[in-house]
């Protein structure tokens, strides 16, 4: 399959299938919850803001301060944001040091130095090798942005706390498996780790 082509309802479908087979926990969390949301953000500018805003903080907590921003730079584009001020962005719940982070971003898309509508059809290293220059964009960011704004299929956040300590909680193991090894276990789940992950997120936000 075509990885850089992004996930439909039909390939989705496809992949829940395929890992439940491959893993009868996975097939155990479908059938206690039901079927992982597809979970999709926009793959512009405003995407990676709302990315930027998820490092190191709760679901809820980014989504009220992207809501936030949101009501504050109308229409949220690089060259509107760059027009407010830090205490303003502050204002809508905003750290200092992410409030630079999305300032490089829309400096580096209005200068067009970075093109994002270009960057939706190449592939994932290409992808990686352009977002990464920018300060405050690493890896989980990256992946976080091929897995929910791209649809890539089989993008894996490795580092991505949920899914680590999700994995440790339905596998019942003692110690936290680190991200390069649960890197190595996901392997199995090729070409679906995009879609591994999303069974792992629904475990954890559902499990007991």
């Amino acid at each position: 399959m075509n990885l850089k082509q992004p996930l439909t309802e039909e390939t989705f479908t496809l992949g829940l299938k395929e890992l439940a087979t491959k893993d009868k926990d996975f097939l155990m969390v479908i059938n206690k919850w039901g079927n992982p949301p597809k979970w999709e953000e926009d793959a512009g500018f405003s995407g990676l803001v709302r990315t930027i805003l998820g490092q190191q903080v709760s679901v809820s907590s980014a989504s009220a301060t992207m809501k936030r921003l949101c009501e504050t730079v109308i229409p949220l584009t690089p060259e509107n944001l760059l027009e407010f001020d830090d205490a303003q962005l502050k204002a809508c719940g905003i750290s200092r040091q992410k409030i630079t982070y999305i300032k490089e971003l829309a400096i580096a898309l209005s200068r067009g130095d970075l093109d994002l509508q270009k960057l939706a059809v190449a592939d994932d290293t290409t992808i990686r090798n352009q977002l990464k220059p920018i300060k405050g964009i690493g890896d989980w960011t990256i992946d976080i942005y091929l897995l929910m704004s791209l649809q890539r299929p089989d993008a894996f956040p490795k580092g991505d706390l949920g899914v680590i300590l999700a994995y440790q909680k339905l596998k019942k193991l003692e110690k936290r498996p680190t991200a390069d090894q649960l890197e190595i276990i996901a392997e199995n789940w090729r070409p679906w780790r995009a879609i591994a992950a999303r069974i792992l997120w629904h475990y954890y936000l559902n499990g007991e």
